[in-house]
Protein backbone atom coordinates (compact mmCIF):
# COMPACT_ATOMS: atom_id res chain seq x y z
CA UNK A 1 0.00 0.00 0.00
CA UNK A 2 1.54 3.38 -0.99
CA UNK A 3 1.76 6.13 1.24
CA UNK A 4 -1.18 8.15 -0.11
CA UNK A 5 -3.61 4.72 0.27
CA UNK A 6 -2.21 4.73 3.91
CA UNK A 7 -2.78 8.42 4.51
CA UNK A 8 -6.67 8.22 2.97
CA UNK A 9 -7.20 5.17 5.00
CA UNK A 10 -5.72 6.73 8.30
CA UNK A 11 -8.16 10.09 8.14
CA UNK A 12 -11.21 7.77 7.26
CA UNK A 13 -9.92 6.22 10.64
CA UNK A 14 -10.04 9.72 12.10
CA UNK A 15 -13.00 10.33 10.93
CA UNK A 16 -14.98 7.37 12.43
CA UNK A 17 -13.48 7.57 15.93
CA UNK A 18 -14.82 11.01 15.48
CA UNK A 19 -18.08 9.67 14.90
CA UNK A 20 -17.64 6.92 17.64
CA UNK A 21 -17.24 9.64 20.01
CA UNK A 22 -19.93 11.52 19.53
CA UNK A 23 -19.37 14.78 16.65
CA UNK A 24 -21.66 15.04 14.16
CA UNK A 25 -19.20 15.67 11.30
CA UNK A 26 -15.18 15.88 10.85
CA UNK A 27 -13.50 17.26 8.22
CA UNK A 28 -9.15 18.00 7.48
CA UNK A 29 -8.12 20.37 5.63
CA UNK A 30 -4.87 22.49 5.74
CA UNK A 31 -3.24 24.63 7.40
CA UNK A 32 -2.77 28.01 5.06
CA UNK A 33 -5.71 30.33 6.28
CA UNK A 34 -3.86 33.38 4.46
CA UNK A 35 -6.48 34.37 2.40
CA UNK A 36 -8.77 35.26 5.11
CA UNK A 37 -6.64 37.59 6.73
CA UNK A 38 -7.89 40.68 4.70
CA UNK A 39 -11.41 40.59 5.59
CA UNK A 40 -10.85 39.79 8.68
CA UNK A 41 -7.68 42.72 9.40
CA UNK A 42 -10.73 44.82 7.69
CA UNK A 43 -13.24 44.05 10.04
CA UNK A 44 -11.02 44.65 13.05
CA UNK A 45 -10.18 47.70 11.55
CA UNK A 46 -13.75 48.74 11.44
CA UNK A 47 -13.84 48.26 15.30
CA UNK A 48 -16.45 45.69 14.68
CA UNK A 49 -15.05 43.54 17.49
CA UNK A 50 -16.19 46.17 19.89
CA UNK A 51 -14.51 45.56 23.63
CA UNK A 52 -13.38 41.93 22.23
CA UNK A 53 -9.77 42.90 22.75
CA UNK A 54 -8.24 38.86 21.95
CA UNK A 55 -9.86 38.72 18.29
CA UNK A 56 -7.70 41.89 17.25
CA UNK A 57 -4.28 40.51 19.66
CA UNK A 58 -2.51 37.31 18.26
CA UNK A 59 -3.66 37.84 14.29
CA UNK A 60 0.16 36.19 13.60
CA UNK A 61 -1.30 33.06 15.46
CA UNK A 62 -5.07 33.17 14.34
CA UNK A 63 -3.82 33.28 10.54
CA UNK A 64 -0.42 31.01 10.80
CA UNK A 65 -1.30 27.98 12.48
CA UNK A 66 1.97 26.66 12.53
CA UNK A 67 3.27 29.52 14.49
CA UNK A 68 0.70 28.36 17.17
CA UNK A 69 1.51 24.74 17.30
CA UNK A 70 4.35 24.25 15.89
CA UNK A 71 5.13 21.71 12.37
CA UNK A 72 1.13 22.55 12.15
CA UNK A 73 0.20 21.51 8.23
CA UNK A 74 -2.88 19.35 8.66
CA UNK A 75 -6.28 20.96 10.89
CA UNK A 76 -8.99 18.39 11.87
CA UNK A 77 -11.70 20.44 12.42
CA UNK A 78 -14.92 18.67 14.31
CA UNK A 79 -19.37 19.90 14.69
CA UNK A 80 -21.15 19.05 17.30
CA UNK A 81 -24.98 19.57 17.60
CA UNK A 82 -26.88 21.33 20.16
CA UNK A 83 -30.15 21.91 19.52
CA UNK A 84 -31.45 20.76 22.76
CA UNK A 85 -35.44 20.26 22.37
CA UNK A 86 -37.97 20.58 19.96
CA UNK A 87 -39.72 24.42 20.55
CA UNK A 88 -41.73 27.06 19.48
CA UNK A 89 -38.68 29.33 20.01
CA UNK A 90 -40.95 32.32 19.01
CA UNK A 91 -43.26 31.98 21.01
CA UNK A 92 -41.15 31.74 24.37
CA UNK A 93 -39.36 35.48 22.63
CA UNK A 94 -43.37 36.43 22.30
CA UNK A 95 -43.84 35.72 26.25
CA UNK A 96 -42.38 38.91 27.56
CA UNK A 97 -42.13 37.89 31.11
CA UNK A 98 -40.17 34.90 29.97
CA UNK A 99 -36.43 34.92 30.22
CA UNK A 100 -34.95 34.13 26.60
CA UNK A 101 -31.63 32.03 27.25
CA UNK A 102 -30.02 30.92 23.78
CA UNK A 103 -30.65 27.98 23.36
CA UNK A 104 -26.61 26.81 23.21
CA UNK A 105 -26.55 27.66 27.07
CA UNK A 106 -29.46 25.70 28.11
CA UNK A 107 -26.63 22.82 29.11
CA UNK A 108 -23.61 22.05 30.41
CA UNK A 109 -20.79 24.35 29.18
CA UNK A 110 -19.85 23.46 25.33
CA UNK A 111 -16.00 24.12 26.16
CA UNK A 112 -15.97 21.26 28.80
CA UNK A 113 -17.55 18.69 26.64
CA UNK A 114 -16.23 19.03 22.97
CA UNK A 115 -12.54 19.34 24.73
CA UNK A 116 -13.19 16.27 26.85
CA UNK A 117 -13.97 14.24 23.56
CA UNK A 118 -11.38 16.24 21.24
CA UNK A 119 -8.76 14.99 23.75
CA UNK A 120 -9.75 11.34 23.16
CA UNK A 121 -9.39 11.92 19.63
CA UNK A 122 -6.12 12.85 19.74
CA UNK A 123 -5.44 10.16 21.77
CA UNK A 124 -6.45 7.82 19.52
CA UNK A 125 -4.57 9.55 16.49
CA UNK A 126 -1.46 9.61 19.15
CA UNK A 127 -1.64 5.63 19.52
CA UNK A 128 -1.93 5.38 15.98
CA UNK A 129 0.45 7.57 14.67
CA UNK A 130 3.41 7.73 17.33
CA UNK A 131 6.31 7.33 14.66
CA UNK A 132 4.84 10.24 12.62
CA UNK A 133 3.18 12.52 15.32
CA UNK A 134 5.66 15.20 16.76
CA UNK A 135 2.57 18.30 17.92
CA UNK A 136 -1.14 17.27 18.36
CA UNK A 137 -2.87 20.37 19.93
CA UNK A 138 -6.71 20.41 20.45
CA UNK A 139 -8.86 23.52 20.58
CA UNK A 140 -12.52 24.78 21.21
CA UNK A 141 -13.26 27.98 21.27
CA UNK A 142 -10.06 28.97 22.96
CA UNK A 143 -6.67 30.65 21.77
CA UNK A 144 -6.32 32.67 18.35
CA UNK A 145 -8.20 29.73 16.14
CA UNK A 146 -9.97 30.49 13.22
CA UNK A 147 -12.63 28.65 13.65
CA UNK A 148 -15.58 29.27 11.24
CA UNK A 149 -12.78 30.04 8.25
CA UNK A 150 -11.19 26.12 9.44
CA UNK A 151 -14.49 24.51 9.05
CA UNK A 152 -15.31 25.93 6.48
CA UNK A 153 -12.00 24.98 4.18
CA UNK A 154 -12.73 21.45 5.55
CA UNK A 155 -15.74 21.21 4.01
CA UNK A 156 -18.49 21.18 7.26
CA UNK A 157 -20.68 23.49 5.99
CA UNK A 158 -20.21 27.21 4.29
CA UNK A 159 -20.50 30.88 6.35
CA UNK A 160 -23.97 32.56 6.15
CA UNK A 161 -24.95 35.81 5.75
CA UNK A 162 -25.52 36.14 9.29
CA UNK A 163 -21.79 34.83 9.40
CA UNK A 164 -22.16 31.63 11.23
CA UNK A 165 -21.91 28.35 9.42
CA UNK A 166 -24.59 26.83 7.86
CA UNK A 167 -24.82 23.14 7.01
CA UNK A 168 -27.32 21.62 3.87
CA UNK A 169 -28.13 19.23 6.09
CA UNK A 170 -27.56 20.53 10.00
CA UNK A 171 -28.45 24.04 9.81
CA UNK A 172 -26.09 26.54 12.40
CA UNK A 173 -27.49 25.02 15.50
CA UNK A 174 -23.72 24.02 16.41
CA UNK A 175 -20.34 23.95 18.06
CA UNK A 176 -16.78 23.53 16.08
CA UNK A 177 -13.43 22.17 17.36
CA UNK A 178 -10.22 22.23 15.85
CA UNK A 179 -7.17 19.28 16.71
CA UNK A 180 -3.93 21.23 14.89
CA UNK A 181 -1.37 18.44 13.91
CA UNK A 182 2.13 17.43 11.90
CA UNK A 183 0.98 14.52 10.03
CA UNK A 184 0.25 15.18 6.61
CA UNK A 185 -3.27 14.11 5.60
CA UNK A 186 -5.46 14.28 2.44
CA UNK A 187 -8.02 17.18 2.69
CA UNK A 188 -11.82 17.97 2.43
CA UNK A 189 -12.81 20.27 -0.37
CA UNK A 190 -14.92 23.16 0.39
CA UNK A 191 -18.77 22.88 -0.17
CA UNK A 192 -20.48 26.03 -2.15
CA UNK A 193 -22.63 28.33 -0.58
CA UNK A 194 -26.33 28.14 -0.56
CA UNK A 195 -27.54 31.38 0.85
CA UNK A 196 -29.02 32.65 -2.39
CA UNK A 197 -31.25 35.88 -2.54
CA UNK A 198 -32.69 34.90 1.52
CA UNK A 199 -31.90 37.77 3.43
CA UNK A 200 -34.49 36.85 6.10
CA UNK A 201 -31.50 37.04 8.88
CA UNK A 202 -30.51 40.65 8.12
CA UNK A 203 -34.39 41.40 7.86
CA UNK A 204 -34.85 40.08 11.88
CA UNK A 205 -31.61 40.87 13.70
CA UNK A 206 -33.77 42.93 16.56
CA UNK A 207 -30.87 45.86 16.76
CA UNK A 208 -29.60 45.71 12.87
CA UNK A 209 -25.85 44.21 13.87
CA UNK A 210 -26.20 42.51 10.61
CA UNK A 211 -25.59 45.28 8.29
CA UNK A 212 -24.38 43.81 4.91
CA UNK A 213 -24.42 40.24 4.13
CA UNK A 214 -21.29 38.33 5.48
CA UNK A 215 -21.15 41.49 7.15
CA UNK A 216 -22.04 41.45 11.59
CA UNK A 217 -20.88 45.21 13.70
CA UNK A 218 -20.70 42.91 16.97
CA UNK A 219 -21.17 46.47 19.00
CA UNK A 220 -25.07 45.76 17.99
CA UNK A 221 -25.05 42.31 18.08
CA UNK A 222 -27.43 41.35 21.55
CA UNK A 223 -25.03 38.75 22.02
CA UNK A 224 -21.90 40.80 22.19
CA UNK A 225 -24.50 42.94 24.21
CA UNK A 226 -25.27 40.57 27.45
CA UNK A 227 -22.60 38.50 27.03
CA UNK A 228 -19.03 39.80 25.81
CA UNK A 229 -19.74 43.57 27.43
CA UNK A 230 -19.13 44.19 30.47
CA UNK A 231 -19.95 47.82 30.85
CA UNK A 232 -23.39 49.37 30.44
CA UNK A 233 -25.93 48.13 28.02
CA UNK A 234 -25.74 51.50 25.24
CA UNK A 235 -29.72 53.06 25.85
CA UNK A 236 -30.40 52.76 22.16
CA UNK A 237 -30.25 48.67 22.57
CA UNK A 238 -32.29 48.11 25.35
CA UNK A 239 -35.44 48.26 23.84
CA UNK A 240 -34.78 46.24 21.14
CA UNK A 241 -33.11 43.44 23.24
CA UNK A 242 -36.75 42.47 24.55
CA UNK A 243 -36.70 39.60 27.21
CA UNK A 244 -33.05 37.77 25.52
CA UNK A 245 -31.22 37.91 29.09
CA UNK A 246 -28.25 35.92 27.35
CA UNK A 247 -27.45 35.96 23.98
CA UNK A 248 -29.63 35.97 20.87
CA UNK A 249 -30.90 33.44 18.43
CA UNK A 250 -33.26 35.32 16.68
CA UNK A 251 -30.89 35.08 12.86
CA UNK A 252 -31.03 31.89 13.49
CA UNK A 253 -34.92 30.96 13.89
CA UNK A 254 -35.49 32.18 10.61
CA UNK A 255 -32.49 30.89 8.80
CA UNK A 256 -34.66 28.23 6.04
CA UNK A 257 -32.00 25.77 6.87
CA UNK A 258 -32.48 25.62 10.00
CA UNK A 259 -35.31 22.81 9.28
CA UNK A 260 -33.10 20.52 8.82
CA UNK A 261 -31.37 20.67 12.18
CA UNK A 262 -31.04 17.59 13.95
CA UNK A 263 -31.81 17.78 17.91
CA UNK A 264 -28.45 16.64 20.00
CA UNK A 265 -28.38 13.27 21.13
CA UNK A 266 -25.52 14.84 23.83
CA UNK A 267 -27.37 14.24 26.86
CA UNK A 268 -24.70 17.34 28.29
CA UNK A 269 -26.17 19.82 26.11
CA UNK A 270 -29.94 18.53 27.15
CA UNK A 271 -32.01 21.91 29.27
CA UNK A 272 -31.09 22.02 32.82
CA UNK A 273 -32.64 23.50 35.62
CA UNK A 274 -35.85 24.30 33.59
CA UNK A 275 -34.02 26.93 31.76
CA UNK A 276 -36.01 27.23 28.94
CA UNK A 277 -38.95 28.45 31.14
CA UNK A 278 -38.04 30.58 33.42
CA UNK A 279 -39.38 33.86 34.83
CA UNK A 280 -38.11 37.22 34.48
CA UNK A 281 -38.83 37.95 37.68
CA UNK A 282 -37.94 34.86 39.61
CA UNK A 283 -34.58 35.08 37.46
CA UNK A 284 -34.12 38.66 39.27
CA UNK A 285 -34.97 37.16 42.68
CA UNK A 286 -32.00 34.75 42.51
CA UNK A 287 -29.33 35.16 45.33
CA UNK A 288 -26.05 34.75 44.54
CA UNK A 289 -25.98 31.50 45.83
CA UNK A 290 -29.06 30.92 43.24
CA UNK A 291 -26.97 31.75 40.36
CA UNK A 292 -24.46 29.33 41.28
CA UNK A 293 -26.46 26.60 41.98
CA UNK A 294 -28.56 27.15 38.74
CA UNK A 295 -25.33 28.42 36.16
CA UNK A 296 -21.93 26.23 37.27
CA UNK A 297 -20.97 23.89 34.69
CA UNK A 298 -22.67 26.63 32.17
CA UNK A 299 -21.53 28.94 29.75
CA UNK A 300 -23.83 31.47 31.67
CA UNK A 301 -21.66 31.19 34.76
CA UNK A 302 -19.09 32.71 32.89
CA UNK A 303 -21.00 35.98 32.57
CA UNK A 304 -21.28 36.18 36.49
CA UNK A 305 -23.65 37.30 38.97
CA UNK A 306 -23.68 40.87 38.62
CA UNK A 307 -23.84 41.08 34.64
CA UNK A 308 -26.38 38.20 35.28
CA UNK A 309 -28.84 40.88 36.94
CA UNK A 310 -28.13 43.73 34.26
CA UNK A 311 -29.79 41.91 32.10
CA UNK A 312 -32.46 40.65 33.47
CA UNK A 313 -33.06 44.33 35.11
CA UNK A 314 -33.62 45.32 31.16
CA UNK A 315 -35.46 42.43 30.45
CA UNK A 316 -37.99 43.09 33.43
CA UNK A 317 -37.93 47.10 31.51
CA UNK A 318 -39.19 45.52 28.71
CA UNK A 319 -41.72 43.04 30.47
CA UNK A 320 -45.23 44.19 30.45
CA UNK A 321 -46.16 46.83 33.16
CA UNK A 322 -47.25 45.32 36.84
CA UNK A 323 -46.85 46.22 40.14
CA UNK A 324 -45.31 43.26 40.68
CA UNK A 325 -42.27 43.85 38.33
CA UNK A 326 -41.73 47.39 39.94
CA UNK A 327 -41.98 46.55 43.63
CA UNK A 328 -39.61 43.57 42.24
CA UNK A 329 -37.04 46.40 40.69
CA UNK A 330 -37.00 49.06 43.91
CA UNK A 331 -36.11 46.28 46.29
CA UNK A 332 -33.22 45.07 44.74
CA UNK A 333 -32.94 49.22 44.05
CA UNK A 334 -30.42 50.43 46.99
CA UNK A 335 -28.60 47.06 47.28
CA UNK A 336 -27.30 46.57 43.87
CA UNK A 337 -23.97 47.38 42.37
CA UNK A 338 -23.76 50.86 40.54
CA UNK A 339 -23.86 48.87 37.01
CA UNK A 340 -26.90 47.32 38.00
CA UNK A 341 -28.55 50.21 39.44
CA UNK A 342 -28.28 51.90 36.30
CA UNK A 343 -30.27 49.40 34.80
CA UNK A 344 -32.67 49.22 37.22
CA UNK A 345 -33.29 52.42 36.86
CA UNK A 346 -33.95 52.52 33.26
CA UNK A 347 -36.63 49.49 33.91
CA UNK A 348 -38.49 51.19 36.29
CA UNK A 349 -38.88 54.43 34.33
CA UNK A 350 -40.43 51.69 31.29
CA UNK A 351 -43.01 50.99 33.67
CA UNK A 352 -43.97 54.75 34.79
Amino acid sequence: MNDKLKSNAFAKKIKDWGIELGFNHVGITDANLKSQKKSYQKWIKLGFHGNMNYLKQHQKLKFSPESLVEDTISIISVRLDYMPLEENTLAVLKDKNRAYISRYALGRDYHKVIRSKLKKLAEKIKNEAKQHLTNIRVFTDSAPVLEVGIAEKAGLGWRGKHTLLLNKDHGSWFFLGEIYTNLSLPYDSEVTTHCGTCKACIDICPTNAIIAPYKLDARKCISYLTIENKDEIPIEYRKAIGNRVYGCDDCQLVCPWNKYAKITSEKDFLVRHDLNNLSLIDSFKFSEKDFDNNFKGSAIYRIGYQQWLRNIAVGLGNAPKSNEILEVLQNRLHSSTDLVKKHIIWAIDQHK
